[in-house]
């Protein structure tokens, strides 16, 4: 047997030995290299990560400066147009990334901020400019009252047609001018600036009639059952709105159309309802004059437009210092109806008519024909039922000068349980007597709306000559008598 060198055996082990060791540096090495290769990938990730990161935060920065000026350039003033007029919308956020962030949060309370500074400025402007006109419009109104008594008392004085049609120009004129500075002195919160008596309702809508530029297109029907009064504290008042409500409907229909007024007694109220042919209103338009006349907020003098227009905003104070109330919608017939309702407590009361007498302005209350003390309806062939005699005595005690409004019951009958002839009773108007037909009728003169300025200003002028001529007749000295007997002596 061949047995192996002690070297050989030697140098086999030292190659064994230094391979295991260089196996194991091997492994080592591997393993380092892979705990480098995976720093490294994170460091790579990391880096990338830093990358992305930077780059959002640039187009975050950007977009927010973005958003600065957008609110600079366009919500702001959007929020300031809005203000004053609240159909323009204020556009929102330019990127809808921030929506509920921080950023929408801070920039919503900037917006904030500013409404509240502008309302607070625009409410104190606005109560300095209404404190302005108030005082203006009362001084105003005062100097214009004053010129319509001289008026009068010149045409009391004058007896020349001519001067006298002059002086019911300059009337009239002085009445428009009346009408416009009380309109805006009640907007900036004035008084009306009269103090009246107890009016019959019929009276007060002729008088507001009156105060406008073509009152002659104005009809207006009585369909009062009584004599319906409004109190003395909303004459005034009532006046103004049926004035601005009647000037709305003859400025939007043509000049030759007419404008019809109905006043229509319930029992809670009586109503006046004008109806117009003209053009109509836009809804919204129905919907901003309702706001304006609801009389639930405050009007400011920028939102009645340019030039403003106080008229419907004059209509919503009085609405809510007084307790009536204005409606407006469509007609059916194709432009606008206002509706002007007044509660009869406490703002009507009845008069009577035998110690107040009703103008002869007034528009003749229609009626039903069967009535007390009417001729009933019969059959042809058969002769009506006797009349009672006017010489019969009264069967009841006369009614007082003035009654409240019974908002309970239909007005002109006795309250339930009251004995005729008592205090509950309200004072009703006297009948006319019928008119047989064999007996002539009476010429009647032509209603007083047909009437054209013109044609009113002739009659004027015919009173003041007929006036005039009789002053003359009765200063001329009379001739000497003859004596008796000798009737050429």
């Amino acid at each position: 047997m061949t047995s192996i060198p002690e070297a050989l055996l030697w140098c086999l082990s030292a190659g064994t030995a230094a391979a295991v060791v260089l196996a194991g540096c091997l492994l080592r090495a591997q393993r380092q290299r892979k705990i480098l290769t995976g720093r490294l990938t994170a460091a790579e990730e990391q880096h990338a990560a830093t990358v992305r990161g930077n780059t959002e935060l640039t187009a975050r920065l950007r977009a927010t400066e973005a958003e600065i000026r957008h609110l600079a350039g366009a919500r702001i003033p959007d929020l300031t147009t809005s203000l004053a007029h609240p159909h323009i919308p204020v556009r929102g956020l330019l990127d809808a990334r921030f929506a509920d962030s921080e950023t929408d949060h801070a920039l919503t309370a900037v917006l904030d901020q500013i409404s509240e500074a502008v309302t607070k400025e625009r409410l104190r402007v606005d109560a300095a400019a209404q404190a302005t006109l108030r005082g203006a419009t009362t001084t105003i109104q005062a100097l214009l009252y004053r010129l319509q008594t001289a008026l009068q008392e010149m045409q009391h004085r004058h007896d020349d047609p001519a001067v006298a049609q002059d002086l019911l120009h300059a009337d009239f004129l002085n009445e428009q001018a009346l009408r416009r500075i009380q309109a805006t002195g009640v907007v900036c919160g004035a008084w009306p600036g009269l103090t009246r008596e107890d009016s019959y309702l019929a009276e007060l809508v002729v008088g507001a009639t009156s105060r406008l530029r073509g009152y002659e297109r104005v009809q207006v029907s009585n369909q009062l059952r009584d004599p319906v009064a409004v109190v003395a504290r909303a004459v005034e008042p009532v006046a103004i709105t049926v004035t601005e409500l009647l000037a709305n409907a003859l400025h939007h229909s043509h000049r030759e159309l007419p404008v019809t007024v109905t006043l229509q007694q319930g029992n809670r109220g009586a109503s006046v309802i004008i109806d117009d042919y003209g053009v109509g209103m836009h809804p919204d338009e129905i919907e901003h004059a309702m706001a304006l006349m609801s009389g639930d907020r405050d009007v400011l003098l920028t939102q009645l437009g340019d030039p403003p227009r106080a008229g419907f905003a004059a209509a919503g104070q009085l609405v809510r210092q007084y307790g009536f109330g204005v409606h407006v919608e469509s007609s059916p017939y194709g432009g606008v109806r206002a509706v002007i309702y007044i509660p009869g407590d406490p703002l009507l009361t009845v008069l009577d008519e035998s110690r107040q007498p009703m103008s002869v302005m007034a528009p003749v209350p229609h009626r039903p024909a069967a009535s007390a003390g009417a001729v009933p309806a019969t059959g042809s062939g058969t002769s009506p039922a006797p009349v009672a005699a006017p010489h019969a005595p009264a069967q009841h005690a006369p009614a007082p000068a003035t009654a409240s409004y019974a908002p309970g019951a239909p007005a002109g009958h006795p309250e339930p349980g009251a004995a005729p002839g008592s205090d509950n009773e309200l004072p009703r108007r006297r009948r006319r007597r019928a008119v047989a037909e064999s007996e002539p009728a009476l010429p009647r003169s032509e209603p007083v709306a047909d009437r054209t300025p013109e044609e009113t200003a002739s009659r004027w002028a015919a009173l003041q000559q007929g006036t005039e001529s009789g002053r003359a007749a009765a200063a001329r000295p009379e001739p000497p008598r003859s004596p008796e007997g000798n009737p050429h002596a």
